[in-house]
């Protein structure tokens, strides 16, 4: 309730990133976080806490891992809590309507390819049947979906034995702000892309996301044997797949759009790395 209270001016994403660690943390997490957030939206003419709620939900599903994201990708919750917000008879804001277009479009392309989590692709694609016109994409979708958990596997050179590298919040909530450079998923899928110096940095910044989840990746394909891998490895191996493959959708839709050169080559050679680590993958 204070992360969507009416009065906060802004999110409070110190309190957001606080919500994720106990989705992640406790085992009625999600549930009680999904029930929560549905509360704050369904029935609720307040719209301010509405798009604070909203807000929140976004950070979790970008931050919290497959449990959560069963809940909130729900043909149900997708259908009969998002979609009817947005309904005409409820006279939602132009942000509202938007972000919540939005959301649905971002989850049904990321995921696509995990049959337990599609109820919303259902949702997305009887809405683009009806003729309903979805927001313009950016590079935002860039940005992982699935993200693996705070404690990344890592290499201990020393004791040869694992342990976690923590991600700081600070670390977390550089990306969820990424560059914003239109796609036109809107209009037309082929328009060219000019970047600006700034967005350009940008992009790299996010490219170094995917550098990182193929490394991780990579290390843990590398370190863990199948038969003796721990559970929690196997899983969170399974998410950085995921993950990895929903950044791969992304680079495969900016390389013949992007207009400069050198930025084409990396997009490129991130998307050839992204293959040898699936190859190694499949053969694990």
């Amino acid at each position: 309730e204070k992360a969507t209270d009416g009065s906060l001016r802004s999110e409070d994403w110190a309190l957001n990133m606080e919500i994720c660690d106990i989705i992640n943390e406790t085992e009625e997490g999600p549930k009680d976080a999904f029930r929560a957030i549905k509360k704050r939206i369904v029935g609720n003419k307040n719209f301010h806490e509405v798009m604070l709620a909203l807000t929140v939900l976004e950070t979790c599903v970008k931050n919290c891992g497959h449990r959560f994201h069963v809940l909130v990708s729900s043909q149900d919750f997708v259908e009969g809590v998002l979609v009817r917000t947005i309904l005409p008879k409820n006279n939602p804001p132009a942000i509202v309507h938007d972000k919540v277009l939005t959301l649905i479009q971002s989850w049904a392309d990321a995921f696509r390819s995990s049959p337990d989590l599609t109820g919303v692709v259902a949702v997305y694609e009887d809405l683009r049947r009806k003729g309903l016109e979805f927001p313009m994409t950016d590079l935002d979708m860039l940005s992982p979906i699935h993200t693996p958990q705070r404690t990344v596997y890592s290499s201990n050179s020393q004791s040869g034995q694992n342990s976690p590298a923590v991600n700081s919040p600070q670390q977390i909530e550089s990306i969820l702000h990424p560059v914003t450079l239109p796609t036109g998923r809107g209009t037309s899928s082929d328009v060219p892309i000019t970047p600006t110096p700034e967005q350009i940095e940008k992009l790299r910044s996010e490219l170094e996301v995917v550098n990182g989840n193929m490394k991780v990746m990579s290390e843990m394909l590398t370190e863990l044997v199948p038969s003796q891998a721990e559970p929690s490895d196997l899983e969170l191996l399974q998410e950085l797949n995921r993950t990895c493959r929903a950044m791969q959708q992304r680079v495969l839709e900016l390389i013949p759009r992007v207009l400069h050169e050198q930025l084409t080559e990396e997009l490129l050679l991130i998307n050839d790395n992204l293959n040898n680590v699936f190859l190694r993958h499949e053969r694990y």
